[in-house]
């Protein structure tokens, strides 16, 4: 599916975009691989790093709040994965202005330049948190995702399709509660803070985030959210797994900060169909005769939500510690 075609990845160099670069370097032949993004010294470490796939990959210096560079980025470009995004809760509240400019006016660059320079795919990256957003980054993100949905209206006669994936926390990701627990014990703390005692989580891994975005590349139509099928934890179940017999005072939640992870919400479900692996939401509105509903779906049940609270699948504590021994807690 992506052998002899050429995908651009924004903000390319961060953990995802190297796992993904990684995956499709190691089970596709593709005929190049843009690694957009701002940073030159974190391009130049990526380029260390994947010296063996020199021939296949390229770099490129620029901003998604620069709609002129990326239409010169994405001349000659199959498939956009857009991953890049302000995403850290308290900068965001912050500064407020600058998460608009890349997280609202950059989906919208992406989304224009990939109309005027003939991709053919664009998958977004969402998150969580634009699910009832109560933070700016989950409101940045709840705009973007409407963004990228009703940019299919736009294609007219192009053979280009525009579809989401959503998935909450990866497993080990930068900010998240497993590194700032491993940095407590790692310094000879005998107690991990809890913020509330009822909170849950969704498991990903990396490679599972990846996964689910060569589905969407592979499946979309336009207009599709894709979320995978994970287990839950608690977070209570998770410090226990990493220090067992700690003592786990609770704190308090965090500004903006939710107790549960919430992926589908009862109003999605009115478009929402369960597959075997996956749920897709699907938009209430249709702009052409490529949006299709699925093969081996089926609608699921009037007022159903997904949640890290209300899941059926739950890891306990022994099955956490062993999922632990797959995360890198020293990157």
């Amino acid at each position: 599916m992506l052998n002899d075609k050429t995908i651009l990845v924004t903000g390319g160099t961060g953990s995802f975009g190297k796992a993904f670069a990684k995956y499709v370097l190691t089970h596709y032949e593709p005929k190049k691989l843009i690694i957009y993004s701002r940073d030159e010294f974190k391009q130049f470490l990526m380029q260390n790093e994947f010296k063996e796939y020199a021939s296949k990959l390229r770099f490129f210096i620029g901003d998604v709040r620069d709609k002129d560079r990326l239409k010169r980025a994405f001349e000659g470009v199959d498939y956009v994965v857009h991953a890049a995004a302000l995403k850290q809760v308290p900068t965001c509240e912050y500064n407020p202005a600058e998460a608009i400019k890349t997280n609202i006016n950059g989906a919208q660059n992406v989304i224009d330049a990939s109309l005027d320079t003939g991709v053919k795919k664009v998958v977004a990256l969402s998150t969580d948190k634009a699910v009832n957003p109560v933070n700016l980054y989950g409101g940045t993100k709840l705009v973007s995702d409407k963004l990228f949905i009703a940019a299919n209206a736009y294609a007219g006669t192009k053979d280009i399709c525009f579809s989401i994936v959503r998935y909450g926390n990866v497993a080990g990701s930068r900010g998240s509660v497993i590194p700032f627990f491993h940095n407590i014990i790692k310094n000879g703390g005998t107690e991990l803070p809890i913020t509330d005692h009822r909170m849950t989580r969704f498991w990903i891994s990396l490679p599972q985030g990846v996964e689910l975005v060569i589905k969407a590349l592979k499946d979309s139509r336009g207009g599709e959210t894709f979320i995978s099928k994970l287990p839950s934890f608690k977070v209570d179940d998770l410090a226990q797994a990493m220090l067992p017999g700690c003592k786990m005072p609770e704190i308090g939640i965090r500004e903006g900060e939710k107790l549960h992870e919430i992926m589908v919400t009862v109003e999605d479900s009115l478009t929402t169909y369960e597959y075997e692996n996956h749920y897709i939401v699907y938009p209430q509105m249709r702009w052409n005769n490529n949006q299709i509903i699925h093969e081996g779906g089926k609608k699921v049940s009037e007022g159903f939500s997904y949640s890290s609270e209300n899941n059926s699948e739950w890891l306990g504590v022994e099955q956490i510690r062993e999922l632990l021994k797959t995360v890198d807690l020293e990157k």
